[in-house]
């Protein structure tokens, strides 16, 4: 498997990038990863790269966005944080993936049992990371009497799947470069769920991603209708 060259990159639709990533991930599920030659990637790699997708992830050891979708050196930027939460430096980041560097995706990624959702729902303190729960305590509903009446677990999902939400609303908002890129169709943002139980990766209803009604059943972990 070559890395991806700029020609390869250019021709590249935010579609097709999103779809790549799903292919990627149903290889890694059932185990039958793409054969590539690291030390050969290394080598291409060294005069540039051209990722086709900015993948902002948890800093969770167990979710690898390489590993997860498949790919190899070159072929993704992987932007991670606990509790994929959104900064300046990571907006920053990720307007070089796609406004310089050409990526056409890019995708917010949380996970169950995150352990930063644990945290902010349990109001850990615990020095600077103080900062990073914060940012996800925007997505826990602290006056719906339904939601307290749910499972940890539960509402553990239900604020992972708005922590990723939000974030996706902090990249609209906050970056007009991103923001206009969408707009025009050069890129695609869009979230998405990591089962740490089964390896599948469930992606958010979009107008822009077409996605089966078999495939959305079938790979749902928590409701994301």
């Amino acid at each position: 498997m070559k890395t991806l060259s700029k020609e390869a990159q250019e021709k590249i639709t935010p579609k097709q990038a999103i779809s790549i990533l799903k292919e990627g991930n149903r290889r890694f599920v059932s185990n039958l990863k793409l054969n590539r030659n690291l030390l050969q990637q290394l080598t291409e790699t060294q005069g540039g790269q051209h990722p086709f997708a900015v993948i902002i992830s948890c800093m969770d050891s167990r979710a690898p966005a390489e590993l997860i979708f498949d790919q190899g050196l070159g072929d993704i930027f992987s932007v991670r944080i606990a509790g994929n939460i959104i900064n300046d430096d990571i907006l920053g980041s990720t307007e070089f993936g796609c406004a310089v560097v050409g990526a056409k995706a890019v995708v917010v990624l949380g996970h169950t049992g995150c352990g930063a959702i644990k945290g902010a729902l349990d109001q850990v303190q615990l020095g600077n990371l103080n900062s990073v729960l914060t940012k996800i305590q925007y997505s826990i509903p602290h006056d719906d009497g339904a939601f307290k009446k749910l499972t940890s677990n539960e509402k553990i999902d239900l604020v992972t799947k708005t922590n990723v939400e939000h974030s996706l609303s902090e990249i609209r908002n906050r970056s007009a470069i991103l923001r206009d890129l969408e707009a025009d169709g050069e890129i695609v943002l869009v979230g998405g769920i990591y089962d740490l139980s089964n390896g599948n990766v469930v992606f958010f209803k979009s107008e822009n991603i077409e996605s089966s009604n078999s495939e959305r059943l079938e790979n749902r972990h928590v409701d994301l209708e």
